[in-house]
């Protein structure tokens, strides 16, 4: 008998196996039991949210029941299933376990779910796939030991032995949950525009199967392509890349916009306004519209990112020379926005070996005197990753001069810049999105936004929502004084261009969310918890409070609270519960923070681009809109921006727009495939492939243009995520409208001149506002 049976058996006689049926003894490759199988399901212990369960005959019926699950149309549809009479599920097993499920799409278009544990501390692991209309698959997610839980500095990894099922990707959560207490498993869909329905079924425990050692080893090409998968685009010589460029450079030869078209990309068939020389927002005949510099009225349609920054990845090898590390902290462009950083040839000769694991995934790298050598970069902090730093590499810049040549120093990277526009001409877009690369604001083809980050060594607040870094302390003078560094950088480079839309500043910031108190005000309750000497923000909310109540005992009064004095206040509190009162004075508080935030770049933005737009910050929609920040940011902002990952704009989520009436556009969305691309993780929102992502693109498109308060969606991005990650966060998507090799997504190309070409007159048909 195995190790693993005989644990196994003691396992099921202890008990420890709570929540599972045996199935059979477990070896390799059959499963330890049941979770649930639906024969003896209880439909009236689940949770129902916006979906209609029930219980139907299975796919075969050897299955016995399967769970029949309709999703209704709205933002969020989630049911919970029943936890056994303990009120959780014990997976303990010595082995390394995967969960596995039996799923059918009896409808007529794709249909992307997810998959959530939460186990008995509230942690949480998320995953995500996508299944075809009128198909059924076998899905499975790697839940425990290394394939689980490795870093590799990807978001996803190939599948880690040979099976025909589908692999869940990684979308969120912890990697240290509690797989001995799991309280919850949810099924959910969100932003759905239509009924789907979705038929579960055998969902398993099973041991993983050997893994194939080598599943990591020889991951991409010399192209930087995945190796051991073959897909429709894949490149297998320079001399087929060369022979596409040529193709493609001739078929863009005459690329010109849709007849319909200004100048800088307006509406020369609708009605014209005054033309005051820069792009501004307008509210005509009960739709919100930008209007270019003649006058025309302008929606953005636009790819966002198109740029040579953050396209490369780890390649596992680091320097000791310390002196490659060195940031200097007046620098106003945070890593990841920049190209690629050189390693000076002083350093070379430091270069160790730092991750083999990394280096392994690659069949080939060139050596530093190589012709593509000049590749080479170093990125000195990453956000998520093998490494906290490290040498990278950029196969996307590597191919663009294999596609192009170097007729003299960068020339490829000129003849890249036309190209780029000629596409963006040919395939119908109104202008660039936000994170365009500086070389594009001297064009006099296609509009463009300028963007900025304000980074620096200033105060700052955790909101308990901070993935990519904490929110600043607007009210530490060295944040203002860092947001007039980078905005007047940001003036100097777009030279009052009338081709320049307007300014982005910063992006996704952790605001909180309306869930509940501790996500709305995190960042109030942090201020609170500090003293005033350490902490401007708390110095300001202990004034403002001050001020509003006079004396301490009032507003114990009010919160009901036992606060000693304002001194014993000043050194920080902490509060569990809040009440009507208390509710209102974070709100208090939390406004006066956002409105000092928003003030300040606004100022900073009329100072030294007067003639140009404050487009906001992009706040991520999925993460939260607390009413406060979208309350300044209206103020302040020229036009509001979000950036929503999801199939569409749901009204469940977008009707606040009526209220606010102010002109509103995306700043990111994306959908990614995996099934005929070189990708093991498809993306935010996931398509059956590319054809079914054309479709969803267009469908993303017509929900933004058909919203009377929108003036425009913005693509991310132009370029897709190396295959074995982005170097600042191990981002592995296939969210690109070209290539690593810089080939075109043709049913993309083809969704977009459909959707370009009829814009305009799609956008003056719709109902006005009422």
């Amino acid at each position: 008998m195995k190790k693993n049976q005989l644990h196994l058996i003691k396992q099921i006689l202890a008990g420890t196996l709570a929540g599972l049926s045996l199935s059979c003894a477990a070896n390799q490759d059959s499963p330890i039991g049941s979770v649930e199988n639906f024969d003896s399901f209880s439909l009236n212990k689940a949770v129902e949210n916006n979906v209609k369960a029930s219980l139907i005959e299975g796919q075969e019926k050897k299955y016995g029941k399967a769970l029949k699950l309709v999703f209704e149309p709205r933002e969020e549809s989630t049911i919970e299933l029943p936890t056994p009479a303990q009120g959780y599920w014990n997976w303990e097993y010595a082995g390394d376990l995967n969960l596995a499920l039996d799923v059918t799409n009896p409808g007529s278009q794709s249909f992307q779910f997810w998959l959530t544990l939460m186990d008995a501390k509230g942690r949480k692991q998320e995953r995500s796939a996508v299944i075809d209309a009128g198909q059924s698959a076998r899905f499975y997610a790697p839940l425990t030991g290394r394939v689980a839980n490795a870093q590799t500095g990807m978001r996803e990894t190939p599948p880690a032995w040979q099976t025909s099922e589908e692999k869940l990707a990684w979308r969120s959560g912890d990697r240290d949950f509690d797989f001995t207490q799991v309280t919850k498993i949810i099924f959910k869909a969100y932003a759905q525009f239509e009924t789907n329905t979705l038929i579960v079924d055998n969902l398993e425990l099973r041991v993983n199967p050997a893994q194939d050692p080598e599943y990591l080893v020889g991951i991409v090409d010399k192209f930087g392509q995945a190796a051991k998968k073959n897909y429709p685009t894949k490149i297998h010589s320079e001399k087929q890349l060369k022979a596409a460029a040529d193709a493609e450079l001739a078929s863009l030869a005459n690329a010109k916009q849709p007849e319909d078209r200004s100048r800088f990309g307006g509406w020369s068939k609708g009605p014209k306004l005054e033309g005051t020389g820069y792009f501004r927002t307008a509210k005509v005949d009960g739709r919100w519209w930008m209007v270019d510099p003649e006058g025309y009225l302008f929606f953005s349609s636009a790819i966002a990112n198109v740029r040579m920054a953050n396209l490369e990845t780890i390649t596992g090898y680091d320097f000791n020379d310390a002196s490659v590390r060195k940031i200097d902290p007046e620098e106003l462009t945070p890593e990841d926005s920049r190209d690629i950083i050189p390693v000076g040839k002083k350093s070379l000769n430091s270069r160790f070996l730092a991750s083999p694991l990394r280096r392994e995934m690659f069949e080939w790298l060139p050596p530093y005197d190589h012709e593509l050598g000049e590749h080479y970069g170093y990125r000195r902090t990453v956000h998520q990753g093998v490494l906290e730093q490290g040498e990278v590499y950029s196969f996307y810049k590597a191919n663009l001069e294999r596609r192009y040549g170097q007729s003299s120093p960068n020339s490829y990277i000129k003849t890249w810049r036309d190209v780029t526009l000629d596409r963006m001409v040919d395939w119908g877009f109104t202008s660039f999105g936000n994170w365009i690369d500086p070389m594009f604001y001297d064009n006099q083809r296609m509009p463009f936004f300028a963007n900025g980050w304000i980074i620096g060594d200033f105060k700052v607040i955790y909101s308990g929502q901070d993935y990519w870094s904490p929110l600043p302390d607007v009210y530490d003078p060295e944040f203002k004084r860092r947001a007039h560094l980078t905005i007047k950088q940001i003036g100097r480079e777009v030279k009052n261009t009338p081709w320049c839309v307007g300014v982005f500043v910063d992006n996704e910031k952790g605001w909180g969310s309306m869930k509940n108190d501790r996500a709305h005000f995190g960042a109030v309750y942090y201020a609170l918890s500090r003293t005033a000497d350490e902490s401007p923000a708390k110095k300001q909310f202990t004034q403002l409070l001050t001020k509003k109540y006079g004396d301490i005992a009032t507003l114990n009064q009010a919160w009901g609270t036992k606060i000693d004095s304002w001194s014993s206040f000043a050194t920080g509190i902490t509060m569990d519960k809040l009440n009507d009162a208390s509710r209102a004075d974070f709100s208090m508080l939390y406004a006066d923070y956002a409105e000092t935030y928003f003030r300040i770049v606004s100022s900073e933005i009329k100072d030294a681009l007067p003639n140009h737009m404050y487009m906001g910050v992009r706040i991520a929609a999925e993460w939260g809109m607390p009413v406060e920040v979208v309350t300044a940011a209206k103020k302040y902002s020229d036009v509001l921006s979000f950036n929503n990952y999801r199939e569409g704009m749901h009204p469940d989520t977008w009707a606040f727009l009526k209220d606010l009436d102010f002109p509103t556009i995306i700043g990111e969305y994306h959908i990614g495939s995996t099934s005929d691309t070189d990708f093991y993780h498809p993306g935010l929102v996931i398509a059956a492939d590319q054809t079914d992502r054309a479709k969803m693109y267009e469908n993303y498109m017509n929900s933004v243009i058909d919203n009377p308060y929108m003036v425009g969606a913005h693509w991310f991005q132009y370029v897709d995520d190396p295959v074995t990650g982005r170097a600042y966060d191990g981002e592995n998507y296939n969210v690109g409208w070209v290539s690593n090799t810089d080939i075109p997504y043709q049913p993309m190309v083809d969704a977009a001149k459909r959707v370009n070409k009829s814009l305009y007159q799609r956008r003056s048909k719709i109902p006005p506002i009422q």
